[in-house]
């Protein structure tokens, strides 16, 4: 029976996945700016977690985020890296964009802004190109994995890794990047040793457990960090039948502790993993923060910082 409902949860995962890249998001509005709340100096990029996209058929993973933050004043760039493999991969791919969007445009360094495996990507790029980078903000990223957590990244891998393969090049495919590689072994290999990825590039990491790090760093970025603490938040969402409360505060599939990193600016969103970016049709929970009002109220805060 534990391996059925086990088989029934990692069916739900997939089912909720395809329903996100077939419709989980809306056709993206012009952002016509009528403020300047969050004109930042610097772009703001937005990189997607795991099984992430930037656009498919006018569909956003980033749901409503790149037009209020462009309506707020905001330069806003999403990038696109591969759906399913490791940081340095995604990470390589994330600093390619950047010198091309700085060679078109004459851009001089970038803000990022990482969901999910989106942040350690992000941290990736700001560690090899630090003068690229003015700030990395994490929301609910898995910045260390606990490989006894069921439904941890490392859980869900292990499964089926020929499955995300498969449907990471779905996903890619679907969004114009089919070229783009998919390497499940190579991102399992990370999740079972974030140690040694933190240790070679630790700005920002914290200095003592679940604890706090520099908000500027050494390399001179700046690092900030949030985190979700529920994993079920309406009942309409289909997220919702994916995660389940474990022992730690987690957000359904990050636990606080491994999200926290630079300055937090909370930990106790009541989101789960996926109202941090809106989805799915912005069905977060009843009183919750609006997720779109974190990223303009972050944007804001990087503007006056003078980034």
């Amino acid at each position: 029976m534990r391996q059925l409902s086990a088989l029934k949860r990692r069916v739900l995962v997939i089912a909720t996945l395809l329903w996100a890249v077939g419709g989980g998001g809306a056709v993206q509005a012009a952002g016509v700016p009528t403020g300047t709340e969050a004109r930042t100096r610097h772009p703001i990029v937005l990189v997607h977690g795991l099984m992430g996209w930037d656009n498919i058929l006018g569909l956003d993973y980033w749901y409503n985020i790149p037009a209020a933050l462009r309506r707020s004043g905001a330069t806003v760039l999403v990038a696109k890296v591969s759906a399913v493999n490791d940081n340095n991969a995604r990470g390589e791919q994330l600093l390619k964009q950047l010198r091309e969007w700085q060679a078109a445009h004459g851009y001089t360094k970038f803000n990022l802004v990482g969901h999910s495996q989106g942040g350690p990507t992000a941290r990736y790029a700001a560690g090899v190109a630090p003068a690229l980078v003015a700030s990395v903000t994490l929301v609910q990223s898995p910045n260390v994995i606990d490989a006894t957590e069921p439904d941890s990244i490392l859980s869900l891998l292990s499964s089926r890794p020929g499955l995300f393969a498969t449907l990471g090049k779905v996903i890619d495919w679907l969004s114009g990047n089919g070229s783009l590689p998919q390497d499940p072994a190579a991102l399992q290999a990370w999740a079972t040793d974030t140690a040694s990825f933190n240790a070679q590039w630790p700005a920002g990491m914290p200095t003592t457990p679940c604890g706090q790090g520099a908000e500027l760093a050494s390399n001179g970025v700046r690092y900030y960090s949030v985190a979700g603490n529920v994993a079920k938040t309406n009942a309409w969402d289909p997220s919702d039948l994916i995660f389940k409360e474990g022992a730690a505060p987690s957000d359904g599939l990050v636990p606080v502790c491994a999200a926290r990193w630079g300055r937090v600016l909370r930990d106790d969103y009541p989101w789960n993993h996926f109202d941090g970016v809106n989805q799915f049709f912005g069905l977060i929970g009843k009183g919750a923060p609006d997720p779109v009002a974190f990223y303009v109220q972050q944007a804001n805060r990087l503007k006056s910082l003078g980034l």
